[in-house]
């Protein structure tokens, strides 16, 4: 998806939607928990998880928002932000483990037994 400029002094209106739709989402969520359920009893559970999707639909848009607007597009990217943090943290970097070497070891050590 392609990220275009508003023309608005460089301002960028895809999260805003995003947090539009979380704002309305939570909002909506808090009002149907606060109204209750008024209506047959069998059909309560069915209520309890159209509350319950709004309010983890309005965390995943939220995130969504936030991380268009941090500038993070791409898998990438956050890998990039992690690596960032571990050495800001003071934290060794992550090693990157090749599947097929670390058979062929545990391999190798299990007939050596």
């Amino acid at each position: 998806m392609e990220v275009k400029d508003s023309g608005r002094n460089g301002v960028n209106e895809i999260p805003l939607w995003w947090a539009l739709a979380s704002m309305v989402q939570l909002g909506w969520g808090i009002s149907s928990l606060r109204n209750g359920y008024n209506g047959n009893g069998n059909l309560m559970p069915l209520k309890a998880f159209g509350v319950a999707s709004l309010f983890v639909g309005s965390a995943a848009t939220a995130s969504v928002a936030f991380l268009r607007a941090s500038g993070i597009h791409k898998v990438e990217d956050l890998i990039e932000v992690g690596a960032n943090i571990r050495t800001m943290l003071g934290a060794p970097p992550r090693r990157v483990r090749n599947e097929k070497t670390d058979d062929n070891k545990r391999l190798k050590s299990s007939s050596q037994l």
